[in-house]
């Protein structure tokens, strides 16, 4: 996705966004940006094949507890288990389509903990895929499909 002055927005400000929001845990915010990035990557391109509307540019991997953006597993991970403070800075200006679906994300998943986004994501098949053959608890830093995520998540659209 572009800005208004045609830049990226990066995961880091996706992350400021949800936290002006609401106060949650490093684990949460991922779940969150994973869902954010997965109905932004399905509500805005037409098919699997031709994606080019993405949230962000960065990737994310299958570890053990769900999905997970390297850069901002490492900008947080003192936190540990603890909530990350609100973000009182200045936040991005997303288009008004971005805001809503953003919006939507906190509404649907803003309501779980960060162990039952954990579970939600491992019944899924884009963390499932990623992960092959590995057991539940190993480590791994597969990258998820961007093709896998349009298209669990494009039926569930259709069966509205």
């Amino acid at each position: 996705m572009k800005k208004a002055n045609n830049v990226e927005i990066t995961s880091q400000e996706i992350a400021n966004w949800f936290l002006s929001r609401i106060s949650m845990s490093p684990k949460k915010l991922q779940k969150m940006l994973y869902y954010a990035y997965s109905w932004v990557l399905t509500l805005t391109n037409d098919s699997s094949d031709h994606i080019e509307n993405k949230l962000f540019n960065d990737s994310f991997e299958a570890w053990a507890h769900g999905p997970v953006l390297m850069d901002i597993y490492h900008h947080y991970k003192d936190c540990g288990y603890n909530n990350i403070p609100k973000y009182e800075g200045k936040v991005v200006k997303l288009p008004d389509e971005i805001d809503d679906i953003l919006n939507q994300v906190i509404d649907v998943y803003g309501k779980y903990t960060a162990d039952q986004l954990e579970s939600i994501t491992h019944q899924e098949s884009p963390w499932i895929n990623a992960r092959k053959d590995l057991s539940p608890l190993e480590s791994s830093n597969n990258m998820i499909s961007d093709q896998d995520i349009f298209s669990c998540y494009i039926k569930r659209v259709s069966e509205d």
